[in-house]
């Protein structure tokens, strides 16, 4: 995994190389489909408590997603920034993304 871009540097999207990309793919194709049957229920008039606890079980894979996804950061992307000395920006940036999840 490549380490973020250098102090000041522009922040761009970073190409990084992931092991658990398939687990990742299969996923998110669950919770697509998870999205599209919140789709299908509203078109089909469904009970409104019955949306609603499926918007909420796609709010939980969506959850689980950014965790798996956050682990796989800390152990590839924040280390070895830690390595290159960049530790404190990393882990500064790793706070703001957790701050928003806990919203």
């Amino acid at each position: 995994m490549k380490s973020r871009p250098e102090a000041g540097a522009a922040h761009e999207p970073h190409t990084v190389q992931r092991g658990n990309k398939p687990a990742l793919a299969n996923r998110i194709s669950r919770i697509e489909g998870q999205v599209r049957g919140v789709r299908k229920m509203i078109d089909d008039d469904r009970y409104c408590i019955d949306v609603i606890t499926q918007i909420s079980a796609i709010q939980s894979a969506l959850d689980a997603l950014a965790i798996q996804l956050m682990e796989s950061h800390l152990a590839g992307c924040v280390q070895n920034a830690v390595h290159e000395g960049n530790g404190d920006e990393a882990i500064a940036e790793v706070i703001g993304v957790m701050r928003k999840l806990a919203r």
